[in-house]
């Protein structure tokens, strides 16, 4: 079983701001992707793998994210827009609610283009 690091200590520093931009720019530099574990690989003497990042998977990744977001988003009330829908019984109110689908099934539709646009792209890069 794998042992468990709670850190619970603080280490407050300053720095000026030269010293902040060396520490940006080194850190940008390393495969680490929090600058906390690359300060704490820093002061603890651990190797740093200091390479190339790939910042192309980086700005893919963030954009991903973004979308994952979105489209969780637009599930929720998708989902909710049903769960109302399957409770009147009425064919005004559901009327209305279908309205609402079509609304969330196009803007749906327009985040789909938009991930596998945005995949075809980046994967010319790849």
């Amino acid at each position: 079983m794998k042992e468990q690091n709670n850190r619970t200590k603080w280490l407050h520093l300053r720095l000026t701001q030269d010293e902040q931009n060396k520490l940006n720019k080194l850190f940008k530099a390393s495969c680490c992707p929090k600058i906390s574990d690359y300060a704490r690989a820093v002061l603890l003497g651990k190797p740093i793998i200091a390479s190339y990042r790939n910042t192309s998977m980086d700005d893919f990744m963030t954009e991903m994210i973004r979308l994952r977001t979105e489209l969780n988003s637009i599930g929720n009330n998708f989902n909710q827009l049903v769960k109302r829908a399957n409770t009147y019984k009425d064919d005004k109110t559901i009327s209305g609610l279908l309205v609402g689908y079509e609304l969330d099934r196009r803007q749906l539709l327009r985040h789909i283009e938009t991930i596998k646009l945005f995949i075809e792209k980046n994967a010319a890069s790849w």
